[in-house]
């Protein structure tokens, strides 16, 4: 093209040829930065829940044996408070210099991605915040970051090498706490500090930082549940209790209610078992409730019994239970109870099976509308199936044992089925060597959704560092074998752009679905 003496037209050409290539180059890069920071934030909402765990289940499930059991449990507390204050420190300076890398970079978290996309694409304030105007002189930030590190795997290391249960939980902390490559290597030239933060693009930057905060959290978590877990054979002997009692909440007059109490764990020998008032066999007590008087009633004692070391536990219970009419006097009253066999929800442009019934009516002479929902079905069950709005009216309607009619509405929220994910080996967010790759299948799934739905995942973008996203058929990862060779442990695979189809959901349309992140082991 720049050959030779050229028309005006001829170098109009070229001049679009140029300017089309730099906007193809533009918007691919747009759609790694999107990626970039969808991956970013299923990191961080993945530690969000890791330290929910950590703080509102296992600590305190610790804190509470320690309580009990201070012989057993208060040097595994100890320990785990120890590493939980080195924990945070690393975390919460990472989360400083997370701060500070949007800021010198002008980012808005106010705004789309796209109008981010400058600032996520900004290589300087990385550099400049982990450098000292040269490559090869690390700032103050770097190396702090790097002693917090050191701290924390040390810590690890050196409190947990002699339990032979904590070696896996060692082993990890080796693995991915690091700050340098394995025997000091490079990798294109550069160490681990220039190869994860010179040069490179914000979002980069951000997503190397909120890895390394979300292997520190695991590290805690994986602490606190083998801590938990080597202490079950110590835990049987009863050194924490609570009373059950198994009994009615409701009842009819004048009708048999029995009910049971035993302790905790169940065991059918206890020494020193008492429950006074109750006939006690294999370890239960059990008694006939008195249902003799409409109303509400109170079951209440006290169980003991001697535990190994000789002590005499009590152990106060209490149970409240409501005595209603039989079946006789039910016939005489007026009412109707409608109720969601799916959550008391119901799911946008799915058929909802819902039952109803009016005491005492006859279920074939029964019926339910509902304004803005279709409606099939009788005897007690029908399908709904709403449309627009956020709340449905379902009435029913029929007579009472006396004859007169009954029609009584009842509000059902509406909500939008779930999204969808991405998984492999059932997972957003999986770590697996390199070579493990290739022999995976991308599947979709809606956790904890409880109608029938099946995916079929027909394509998806597989992305590794420093090389293009690769269009892929199928659910199969077999064809990325040769992009995935030259990986190495630390690094990250991206899933993205996954494209499904479902069976169940009425043929709504799925929503974008998130990436899916492999850690290279």
């Amino acid at each position: 093209m720049a050959q030779g003496k050229q028309t005006p037209r001829q170098k109009m050409i070229n001049l679009m040829y140029l300017v089309f290539i730099a906007m193809l180059a533009m918007q691919i890069d747009q759609e790694i930065i999107r990626s970039y920071n969808d991956t970013n934030q299923t990191l961080t909402d993945t530690r969000g829940l890791v330290e929910e765990k950590n703080d509102k289940i296992f600590k305190k499930t610790l804190e509470a044996k320690a309580a009990n059991t201070p012989e057993t449990y208060a040097k595994p507390l100890a320990d785990y408070r120890a590493l939980e204050a080195k924990t945070n420190d690393l975390v919460t300076f990472i989360e400083d210099l997370k701060t500070k890398l949007k800021s010198e970079s002008g980012y808005d978290s106010n705004v789309s991605v796209d109008d981010n996309f400058t600032a996520l694409n900004n290589t300087e304030p990385a550099s400049s915040l982990f450098f000292n105007g040269s490559e090869t002189v690390p700032s103050k930030n770097a190396t702090d970051l790097k002693a917090k590190v050191e701290v924390l795997k040390s810590y690890i290391t050196q409190t947990f090498a002699s339990a032979s249960d904590m070696k896996p939980v060692v082993d990890r902390a080796n693995k991915t706490l690091v700050t340098e490559f394995p025997n000091k290597e490079t990798r294109n030239g550069k160490n681990w500090l220039q190869y994860k933060f010179y040069g490179q693009p914000l979002i980069a930057a951000l997503s190397n930082l909120e890895v390394m905060q979300s292997e520190a959290r695991n590290l805690q978590s994986d602490v606190l549940m083998t801590m938990l877990q080597e202490k079950v054979d110590a835990d049987i002997k009863f050194d924490a209790y609570q009373a059950i009692v198994s009994a009615p909440t409701t009842v009819i007059q004048g009708e048999s209610a029995p009910a049971s109490v035993a302790i905790g764990n169940y065991s059918s020998s206890v020494p020193g078992l008492s429950m006074p008032g109750l006939s006690v066999q294999n370890g239960q007590g059990t008694t006939n409730l008195n249902s003799s008087a409409l109303g509400d009633h109170k079951f209440s004692g006290t169980i003991s019994f001697t535990d190994v070391n000789g002590k005499v536990i009590s152990l106060p219970y209490d149970h409240t239970y409501k005595v209603i009419a039989g079946a006789q006097e039910l016939k005489a009253q007026k009412g109707a109870i409608v109720t969601a066999d799916k959550m008391n929800v119901l799911y946008r442009g799915l058929p909802n099976p819902i039952s109803g019934s009016i005491l005492g009516a006859d279920m074939s002479g029964i019926s339910l509308s509902a304004a803005g929902a279709s409606v099939s079905g009788s005897g007690g069950k029908w399908i709904v199936t709403p449309g627009g709005g956020s709340t449905v009216k379902l009435t029913i309607s029929g007579r009472d044992p006396k004859g007169g009619v009954i029609s009584q509405a009842f509000d059902f929220r509406i909500k939008n089925v779930p999204p969808p994910v991405g998984e492999i080996q059932g997972k957003s967010v999986v770590s697996m060597p390199a070579s493990s790759i290739a022999n995976q299948h991308v599947s979709v799934d809606m956790p904890d959704f409880d109608f029938p739905v099946s995916f079929t995942v027909n394509s998806f973008m597989f992305k590794v560092q420093g090389k293009a996203g690769m269009m892929v058929s199928g659910n199969s990862m077999s064809s990325v074998a040769a992009l995935t060779k030259s990986l190495r442990s630390g690094d990250i695979a991206y899933i993205y752009n996954i494209q499904a189809t479902a069976t169940g959901l009425g043929g709504q349309t799925l929503k974008q679905i998130p990436p899916v992140v492999i850690n290279v082991q």
